[in-house]
């Protein structure tokens, strides 16, 4: 997925630029982060928190809110007073899977928000306990058709991108698994791990160590091309699973009706911290590449993801109340 970027300059004139005079921010702002402490989005949150802090000259604290695969966080966002002081690390599940998956929303995912930039995508990869004995994606597939509701796969919530690619290779090949959700990815990996769950399509930074240590074996990434950090693991695509392109997103919104001027400043301050040097490489040490966007690209990328994930959803048939 290309994004277009909308600022060049580099972030030291950014800074330059807030130091004369402009008004907003007066006071901290919070930036609440949907899912719980440690994963992989708080990580990045508070990577982007702390340079859009020295940015502005006022402390972006970061507040985790999980529950509901995100939706309880984003609701607080929505229902905040539009005034640039409470923004919020928005995700592929909270924008694009829940509007399809949930029966009822708290929020409008279109409606109560003012996109400010998409920050980063990120590979899921297909890992498997060591004790199943399958070499390669098509081994797995057949072993799980040949023992009917005996897998299990670990999502870090509801709507998640992990739990979205499990239900896309269920309904691809018709098979009996088990989803089982966790308050995050880090308990989800702790589960596989532990050999409570045969499978699960995890962020590969997330779950790196543990393939190289032996204690987990990746199969193949989601994304259309290898990634960098596993260069030996082949794509879904390269493993016979065709239409398999499911990664992660993260992205930054304020509540609907924030001043234009409030959004085009933090999209431009965003912009400028993914593209430095340092931020990029923390970023892309973890897996995730820095892809900033205009407020506009932002808007229409989710809804293309919403079209996307409407077919997934209801091709898998999962549903939650």
């Amino acid at each position: 997925m290309k994004f277009t970027h909308t600022c060049g300059a580099v972030f030291a004139l950014l800074m330059a630029s807030h130091a004369q005079g402009q008004a907003y921010p007066t006071k901290p702002i919070k930036l609440i982060v949907p899912f719980p402490a440690g994963g992989s989005l708080d990580a990045t949150s508070r990577l982007l928190a702390a340079k859009l802090s020295d940015a502005l000259g006022q402390s972006v604290v970061v507040e985790n809110r999980a529950g509901a695969g995100g939706n309880i966080g984003m609701d607080a966002v929505a229902k905040s007073a539009p005034d640039g002081y409470t923004l919020g690390m928005g995700a592929l599940s909270t924008h694009a899977v829940n509007p399809s998956l949930f029966a009822k929303m708290p929020y409008d995912a279109n409606a109560d928000f003012a996109p400010i930039s998409n920050v980063v995508v990120t590979p899921n990869v297909l890992l498997i306990h060591p004790s199943i004995a399958a070499k390669d994606v098509q081994s797995f597939i057949a072993l799980a058709k040949a023992n009917p509701g005996k897998y299990a796969f670990a999502s870090g919530s509801n709507g998640s991108g992990g739990h979205m690619a499990g239900e896309r290779l269920k309904s691809l090949y018709a098979l009996d698994m088990i989803h089982v959700p966790y308050k995050g990815g880090a308990p989800a990996l702790q589960a596989l791990l532990a050999g409570d769950v045969q499978f699960s399509f995890d962020n590969l930074a997330s779950s790196l160590a543990n393939v190289k240590a032996g204690k987990l074996k990746a199969l193949a990434v989601t994304t259309p091309q290898r990634s960098p950090l596993a260069p030996d693991v082949p794509t879904m695509a390269e493993s016979g699973v065709k239409d398999f392109d499911i990664y992660t997103w993260w992205g930054l919104f304020a509540p609907a009706n924030t001043s234009p001027e409030i959004i085009r400043k933090l999209n431009t301050l965003t912009v400028g911290a993914l593209q430095t040097p340092d931020l990029r490489a923390k970023f892309q040490a973890t897996g995730a590449e820095p892809s900033p966007t205009s407020p506009e690209a932002f808007s229409q990328f989710i809804r293309e993801e919403q079209r996307k994930y409407a077919r997934i959803v209801k091709d898998s048939g999962a549903k939650l109340d």
